[in-house]
């Protein structure tokens, strides 16, 4: 498919780099005319990240082998003939699908049994986890002979309903037989091969993505006594909290709310796209159903109420975890912050009071500087003096006339006022006036 529009005077208009994508996403999965009676085998296994990767090779190599259509290196979707048997091959994000069209002559339905049926699957090597198996018969019901679908299934969950204009009838169990496959019988009463190929895509849809909608049931279950033990423990710590005193306390709760934050959040992240896939593939079964148009048939249940009983409330399930999860990390978040506001506000009274004892050791370091420096304007005055007595002397010794006593005795002050001038004005130089 070109990307590119061509104009006059075969001028060309550039694409945007997706446009081709797009317009090939329509496309991808189109239906195909299916003449009845025919058989379908269908199986969808979980083929996430490289197991896409290694089945996309796998089938490319399968089809290299055997001389048929070559897989598309971009594909998503492949149709190619098998010897009597049609493949059709999709990927999807985290599953691939394997159709099996045959043909079906024998007017019984499921005859013979689908184990033997499925048979060429084994010549493709298994891409991943199986999560369905269906067995899909189309079937004529003409006025000669009609077709009885409720002796072929269990009457505690069988499930049937008509299209929208009564020209197909469609039923189902929803249980696996003993082969493991789940049977789904489609009575053709005068559908044409095109309508009969999108009702019969349709329904294999409803069943692929009903099973991969309940894959998000499993999750919640297993996560549900992780979160009812948190939000037991918040509610200790809460009360806790109240009678809780002192740095110690209010860090060692903080440290166990942080702790079940973190346990939340792990389970919350490893489900979240889980349950995010199986609201998403809830809405394609409801979407698939709808486009059908069900219409009630017989005293049975419409596929539509049958699964609003069964699938709903397993979807619910699914949402009320989620939910849980989000008002309880809320609820952590807001404790958590409480508890820390207490801890900073401890902190923080702590830090004065350690400032106040650091200023009362100041003070009485600046008392004792001040006596020392009593001492030592004493002590150095005394040595300046000493001095100066020698100079007198030597003054004295020399001839001149001076009294050395007196000229001692005069300098005494005269030096101590020196001393404490210059040492006064050392201390306002280093502490600013203190």
């Amino acid at each position: 498919m070109t990307a590119e529009v061509t104009i006059a005077n075969g001028a060309r208009l550039k694409a945007h780099p997706l446009r081709a994508a797009i317009l090939g996403e329509v496309h991808a999965r189109p239906f195909t005319a299916m003449a009845t009676p025919r058989r379908l085998i269908h199986f969808a296994f979980a083929t996430p990240g490289e197991a896409g990767r290694n089945d996309r090779a796998a089938l490319a190599a399968f089809c290299a082998r055997g001389k048929l259509e070559p897989l598309d290196a971009s594909a998503r979707h492949h149709r190619i003939a098998v010897g009597d048997a049609v493949l059709r091959w999709e990927q999807h994000s985290e599953f691939t699908t394997y159709t099996w069209e045959l043909a079906a002559p024998a007017a019984q339905p499921f005859y013979p049994d689908a184990t033997s049926l499925a048979a060429p699957m084994a010549s493709v090597p298994q891409p991943g986890p199986l999560l369905v198996a269906l067995d899909l018969h189309l079937i004529a019901d003409d006025a000669e002979r009609k077709v009885a679908v409720d002796y072929l299934f269990d009457h505690a969950s069988l499930a049937v309903a008509e299209n929208s204009d009564g020209t197909a009838l469609f039923a189902t169990d929803f249980q696996p037989d003993a082969g493991g496959f789940v049977r789904i019988v489609v009575l053709d009463r005068g559908l044409g091969a095109e309508r009969a190929g999108a009702l019969v895509q349709r329904i294999v849809e409803t069943e692929t993505y009903r099973t991969l909608a309940l894959l998000g049931l499993p999750e919640a279950q297993r996560l549900s006594p992780s979160i009812s033990r948190i939000e037991t423990r918040l509610a200790d710590l809460t009360e806790q909290m109240q009678s809780a005193e002192g740095l110690s306390d209010n860090q060692r709760l903080l440290h166990e709310l942080t702790a079940l934050a973190a346990e939340l959040e792990a389970g919350a992240g490893a489900s979240h796209y889980r349950f995010g896939a199986s609201r998403a593939y809830h809405e394609i079964v409801r979407l698939r159903l709808e486009t059908i148009g069900e219409r009630k048939a017989g005293v049975f249940p419409t596929w539509s109420s049958f699964l609003a009983r069964r699938l709903t409330p397993a979807m619910r399930t699914c949402i009320t975890t989620e939910e849980r999860q989000s008002t309880l990390s809320q609820r952590l978040a807001r404790a958590a912050n409480l508890l820390r506001t207490r801890v900073d506000v401890e902190l923080e009274r702590q830090n004065r009071d350690l400032l106040k004892s650091m200023n009362e050791r100041t003070r009485l370091q600046l008392r004792l500087q001040t006596t020392v420096e009593g001492l030592s304007v004493a002590a150095v005055s005394y040595y300046v003096v000493g001095l100066f007595h020698y100079l007198a002397e030597g003054a004295h010794a020399r001839g001149l006339p001076v009294d050395v006593t007196l000229a001692t005795a005069l300098f005494v002050p005269v030096a101590v006022l020196l001393i404490w001038f210059l040492v006064r004005g050392i201390r306002k130089r280093h502490i600013g006036g203190e």
